[in-house]
């Protein structure tokens, strides 16, 4: 499939901006072929627009075809073959293994939402039925199920290429939800944007969805993004990415005439605790493994365990050998040179931090955009003092802090900000001496990992992707996992309606053969069965 650089709008291509940006190799710093257009406001609007016009149809589609449609994509984007592994590589400099992975994941996804839009039970009906004779008063029938919102605007993400791009969490969820997508690509991977983008627009084709049902625009400045969030017409908006970029968005949100959601996926440090029991039994274990976590895909992973709490142990000392030995290797090269220059702002500040001891760090390789890994060691008491250090630097980076006690355990985690996943180490005994410490963190973080690392994100039915502020803009949420759904949905409530005017999920027939709540009590029978 031939790269363009121009605008995927509904079924044609448009190229009407003059100003032109190019994909950069984090390895050499070669500019690679193909001049990408910066879409205009034009472009912006006519994409949404479409999508406006698209969603009318699309979101009354059955669910069948649309699960059919789902499962194209993912079909379209397997036989892009190795050239779109190719293209990715020479963008994001991600290893072939590395990004042959995510294109798993990617259609595993797809293909999983297909599986929940076929099933449909995800709508969660409801159906209270009339009791005419009910005093003092008569109740009406009363019916309820999630419908789509409408257009939602999509930010591809820097670090994942593909499963948090152009055909990632956010444009599946929000299809199989029933809304229309427009897409903003990344200005780092903009010709593998592109050919997953046409891969989606050929699905649209393929199947006969309306035109406008996806669209996709390219830029390096900010006003496309806000051209899109700005639109009338959007009505909600998915983004992965820096706090900066997500809280920047979400205010303009909320700037509206008619304020929008904004599910933003942002910073997060995921703070993990080392209990003394898991330390005594396995601290070098413990050592090699945090460094496999943090470093791993060069630290760029939102996930990543940027501080560790220890208590007081013995084999602290063997630990912290072990961490460094397994550090001191190259860390490897950075997706973008922004992200390699906040990388070393970030360490640089907290390397000129008073009481902060630098454990281990690693080697540079030569390569355009490398860097070396960092992990720092500091008191508890020197932590208190200086809060910024619990804030995340993006990239192959942690903080260790010597906390002792079981009490300064708990000061520590009561103050923590809102994270994406926090990881407690533990034997047995640990846990149940420690389980205060799991009540503070379920109001701190989406996801609680006992015995391992937050490094790895399953997609499954009960992942949760999210967490409080300012990990996330909605903590109700999740941007990973089949609730991802709900995101672009809203509850609507239908009274006394005919039967004929009801979407199929509510008619009394159940001709979805759907589980639905009938008067308190979960079941697949028709009404009037009951």
């Amino acid at each position: 499939m031939q790269i363009s650089g121009a605008q995927l709008i509904g079924n044609k291509k448009s190229n009407q901006g003059s100003q032109v940006f190019h994909a950069v190799n984090p390895v050499t710093g070669d500019i690679l072929e193909v001049d990408f257009h910066e879409a205009t406001h034009e472009e912006v609007d006519e994409a949404v627009k479409l999508a406006r016009s698209a969603f009318e149809t699309y979101k009354n589609t059955s669910n069948q075809d649309r699960a059919a449609f789902l499962d194209k994509i993912a079909d379209n984007i397997m036989a892009l073959g190795d050239s779109l592994i190719e293209r990715c590589q020479q963008e994001t400099a991600l290893p072939t293994g590395r990004l042959q992975g995510e294109r798993g994941r990617t259609v595993n996804q797809l293909r999983l939402f297909a599986e929940v839009v076929r099933e449909g039970s995800w709508v969660d009906a409801r159906i209270d039925l009339a009791k005419p004779d009910r005093q003092p008063l008569p109740k009406a029938d009363i019916r309820h199920m999630l419908r789509p919102l409408g257009p939602v605007a999509v930010f591809g993400a820097s670090n994942f290429p593909l499963a948090f791009s152009v055909a990632g969490g956010d444009t599946a969820s929000a299809l199989a939800a029933g809304c229309t997508v427009v897409v903003k690509g990344h200005p780092a991977h903009p010709g593998t944007s592109e050919l997953i983008g046409s891969a989606i627009a050929k699905a649209v084709a393929d199947c006969g969805m309306p035109e406008g049902t996806f669209s996709m625009v390219q830029g390096m400045s900010h006003e496309t993004g806000g051209a899109l969030v700005g639109h009338d017409s959007i009505t909600a908006v998915g983004f992965t990415g820096s706090f900066r970029g997500g809280k920047a968005l979400f205010d303009l949100a909320n700037r509206r005439h008619v304020p929008i959601p904004v599910f933003a996926e942002m910073g997060s440090t995921n703070p993990v605790f080392i209990l003394p029991g898991a330390m005594a039994e396995r601290g070098e274990e413990l050592g090699k493994g945090l460094a496999g976590s943090i470093t791993l895909g060069v630290g760029q992973f939102c996930t990543n365990p940027g501080l560790v709490f220890l208590t007081e142990s013995d084999k602290n000392e063997h630990f912290k050998a072990a961490l460094s030995e397994a550090i001191n290797g190259e860390a490897g090269t950075m997706l973008t040179r922004g992200i390699r220059n906040a990388y070393e702002q970030g360490v640089s500040k907290i390397s000129d931090k008073g009481a902060v001891e630098t454990l281990a760090s690693g080697a540079k390789s030569e390569s355009e955009l490398a860097v070396g890994s960092k992990v720092f060691y500091t008191s508890i008491d020197n932590f208190e003092k200086n809060p910024d250090l619990a804030e995340e630097v993006f990239g192959p980076s942690s903080v260790l802090v010597q906390a002792n006690t079981k009490a300064s355990i708990l000061k520590a985690a009561s103050a923590l900000e809102g994270h994406l996943t926090a990881t407690v180490h533990g034997t047995e005994a640990d846990l149940e001496e420690f389980a205060d410490l799991f009540t503070i963190l379920e109001e701190k973080v989406g996801r609680i990992i006992v015995n391992g690392f937050p490094t790895g994100v399953e997609v499954c039915h009960s992942m949760v992707h999210g967490g409080p502020y300012p990990a996330t803009t909605a903590p109700q949420s999740t941007s990973v996992g089949t609730n991802a759904i709900k995101r672009f949905a809203r509850p609507v409530c239908y009274q006394s309606f005919p039967m004929h005017l009801l979407p199929t999920a509510l008619q009394d027939p159940n001709p979805d053969s759907i589980w639905r709540m009938i008067d308190g009590s979960m079941t697949k029978r028709p009404v009037e069965e009951l």
